[in-house]
Order: structure tokens, then sequence, then C-alpha cells
């Protein structure tokens, strides 16, 4: 049900179910840009084994519940005026993601929308480019998800860049990690060949699945070149858990790694040394630890595959991506589309919304 406030002081949320996270924003207008009032983030790991079976588990989408009524007791407690959930790669490809959807709404009363790869790219750009590097011509912005990965082609402009071109593959830390197995050689460090070789290979899917769109974008990628220089900006668990190890961060800091710009030599040479250790290694690092420990290197190999296929000297990275994308759809246009579309659902179910 609907209540009218007054813009400055309605609360927003957005929340993002991904194949690996779930997220939530929780934020209040200020001016051209929102001050975040609550935010949560846990690990749920939603598409494990999808890469095997084709469907959600109901151990993962016990996880993924346990989060979201959290997500449904903050949006409660902070009164939220207007929320907007999207759900990506996990539940686009499961045979069983819309039973799950369907679940969700009932136990959590959180309505998800399932959306597309281009949707998803879209509200990545929108909430990550005011990071991009100052500079002319096209520039490539990338978000590396648990089940898939963007790859944006843009031009920058005043306010919102333009898409110039996109493309979204089937390669995520999970989806790559499950896809080639579990790695070899124990936790004593052994077989470090083996690991080498297993990551090659996971290169080498990641770059086949880039090549249509490395030849669409070559000529931008020469302008850029001749023109001063290569931008690259990415969003993501992967580069934001890089820029810590390249800053020899105790702990995860978000004010020290939002908006950071990394050589992309030192974010090869963090790859490459992620890729030799054991498991059992990577868990002793900070900023890496258990949960991430075996999802780190797949990223790895993606992120490195991406500066393969756009060289930048630098990377940008960016704390930030879907959830303030969103957020900044329903702040600038007033909730204006949402609340007629939200409408809309109320009255299908009978249910007329106060004004």
């Amino acid at each position: 049900m609907w209540r009218s406030l007054p813009l400055q002081r309605s609360a927003y949320a957005a929340i993002d179910l991904g194949t690996n996270n779930c997220r939530l924003l929780i934020a209040r207008p200020s001016g051209d840009n929102f001050i975040v009032v609550d935010a949560f983030s846990r690990v749920v790991r939603l598409g494990e084994g999808l890469a095997q079976t084709g469907r959600l588990s109901d151990e993962a989408m016990d996880r993924a519940l346990g989060a979201l009524q959290v997500c449904s007791d903050k949006l409660r407690r902070r009164n939220v005026h207007l929320a907007r959930s999207v759900a990506t790669e996990a539940c686009r490809r499961a045979a069983n993601g819309m039973e799950f959807i369907a679940r969700v709404r009932e136990e959590t009363g959180i309505h998800f929308d399932v959306i597309s790869a281009r949707e998803e790219a879209r509200l990545a750009v929108l909430g990550c480019h005011i990071l991009l590097e100052p500079g002319i011509g096209p520039a490539l912005i990338f978000d590396i998800g648990g089940g898939s990965t963007e790859l944006v082609l843009i031009e920058s402009g005043p306010a919102v860049p333009r898409i110039l071109d996109w493309i979204s593959v089937p390669w995520g830390v999970v989806s790559l990690t499950e896809t080639f197995g579990q790695e070899r050689g124990g936790e004593d460090g052994a077989d470090e060949a083996a690991r080498l070789v297993r990551y090659g290979r996971m290169r080498e899917a990641v770059r086949e699945s880039f090549a249509a769109f490395a030849d669409r974008v070559a000529d931008a990628r020469r302008a850029g070149e001749e023109g001063g220089g290569l931008r690259l900006l990415g969003t993501s668990g992967t580069v934001t858990t890089l820029a810590s190890l390249h800053l020899d961060l105790l702990q995860y800091d978000r004010r020290a790694v939002d908006g950071l710009i990394v050589p992309a030599s030192s974010m090869r040479e963090i790859s490459a040394r992620l890729s030799a250790m054991s498991p059992a290694q990577r868990r002793e690092l900070p900023c890496i630890g258990r949960e991430r420990a075996d999802l780190v290197v797949a990223g790895c190999a993606i992120l490195e595959t991406i500066l393969d296929l756009w060289p930048a000297a630098r990377l940008g990275v960016a704390d930030r991506g879907i959830r303030e994308g969103i957020l900044r759809s329903l702040i600038t246009a007033g909730g204006k589309g949402e609340r007629l579309r939200a409408e809309l659902r109320l009255r299908k179910q009978g249910v007329e919304p106060v004004r």
C-alpha cells in the first residue's frame, strides 16, 4: 500500500539478488544525489550447483530467503516509500527460478522482477559511471557477477552516458568455478601446475565468449588508444577485492576502494599470484577469507581476459552498481513510472492504492 510522503523525506530502496550475493540499499534523496540510511549484504550463493543441475537447490533458496527476510524487516522499519527489487542470472537460468520468485513474495512480501541481461547492464552503468576517469571517446564498463559478466561500451556525455554496444556472457565467479571443477592439489599448496592449467582453461573459455564483442569494439579500441588512452571501470566483488590487496588493507574499507584508480599491471600481478595459490593460502589473505577463497580465481580469470580485450593502462574500481542504478532511476523520476506500475499490480490483486 502506498503512502504519499514529501520527496525529501521519502525513503527509497533497491534489492539486488544475484547468483552469489543478496544486497539491499535504502536511501533518501539529497539534491541530485542520495544519502544512504541503511544497507545490507550477505553471501547466499543462490546459484550454487546451478551449472550442474539447471535448478536452484533447496539449501541455496533457504539461504537466500533468510537474507531476504532481513531485507523485508529493514524495509518495514525504515518506512520505505518505494522500492524496486531485481533478480539476475541465477533466476533467469534456473528451471525453477520463477517458482522461487513466487515463494519469496509469499514468504517475505517482496516482489522481484527477473530482469534481462540488457537491463542489468544498463543499471550497472547508471549506478557507477560517475567514477569513470574523465576523457573523450568510448570507454568500457564491466560487471563481473556470480552467474554472468556484462561488458558495456559507452560514450561519455554530460549526464548519463550513451550505450554504444554491450554483451552479457554466462560466466561469473560461481558459474565459472563450478564448470571447471574443484581445484586439485589439496590444502597443502601442492600441484601448483594443475591450478595454473585450470586457470588457463578458464581464461580460454571466457576469451571465446568475448570474441564476437571484441571484434565489434575493435575500432573503438583503436580510436581510444590513438586518442589519449583507453578508459576502463569495473564494478564487482572481484575488482574491489583485488583493489584491497593492491592497497594492502587489513580489512575491507569501502571509502578507500570506491573510486580508486589502480594500474592494470598491478591487477594482473595480483591475479597471477592468486591463481597459483592453494585455497588454504588464499583464505589467509585479508579481504578474501573463506567466503571468496574458492571464487576469486574465476574472477581473476575474467578480469585478465577483459584487460586483454580492452588493454587500458589503469582500471577504475567501483563499489557500487545495480542498487545505485535503481535508486537513481527511482529518485530521478520521482518514482512516477515505478509507482504507476506498482499501482497496476495492486489493482490486479483487488487492492486500491492509497495516495
